[in-house]
């Protein structure tokens, strides 16, 4: 990958943390867990994807890389929205879909990453497009498993069709930065159409 879209990739990826934990949060405090449950369910929900795929693709996990990903998501995100959930939810009912809009960016976000990552690994296009689905599905499906709610089945198709997407339109030989983006955009905006 090129330096710019190296750059580019980074802040994807640390967006996504961002929004995963949001969401992470967001779900946990509607479920009124204490303090320590909405911060258990927010670390998974950001971080279980890409270890998941990183250990798949036998390289080194990147949140133990590059800890930039592990404060983020410890200190700056989930302890503030953490509180800011556990408080919210002892004086508001929290809705069971506000934390729709920033899984839908989330997995966006990750799934991009996930099969960026798969591509740079050399990985065949149907092990890269499936790396693209495990990165932007599995943290969502371990925070609706840790919060007693069914996974939603369609981040997957989601995710398999932006990373089918990206490949296809990496292979047309379209800039990596436009191509991220246009994806990225592509799975976000049809997660967002399916929610009702």
């Amino acid at each position: 990958m090129s330096p710019s879209l190296d750059t580019l990739m980074y802040w994807i990826g640390q967006s996504a943390v961002v929004l995963m934990t949001v969401a992470g949060v967001l779900e946990a405090g509607r479920k009124r867990f204490e303090l320590f449950g909405i911060v258990l369910i927010a670390v998974a929900a950001t971080l279980g994807d890409g270890s998941v795929r990183d250990l798949l693709l036998e390289r080194p996990v990147f949140w133990v890389g590059d800890q930039t990903y592990l404060i983020c998501t410890y200190l700056i995100c989930t302890m503030t929205a953490a509180l800011v959930a556990f408080f919210l939810a002892r004086v508001f009912v929290l809705s069971a879909r506000l934390f729709l809009i920033p899984d839908a960016a989330g997995l966006a976000l990750f799934s991009v990453t996930g099969t960026k990552a798969a591509l740079v690994c050399g990985t065949p296009w149907l092990v890269t497009s499936v790396m693209g689905v495990v990165t932007g599905v599995v943290g969502g499906i371990l925070r609706d498993v840790l919060c007693n709610e069914e996974p939603l089945v369609f981040h997957a198709t989601a995710a398999w069709a932006e990373a089918l997407a990206l490949i296809g339109i990496l292979a047309l030989g379209l800039d990596g930065r436009i191509a991220a983006l246009l994806a990225g955009a592509g799975i976000f905006l049809l997660r967002v159409a399916a929610i009702r």
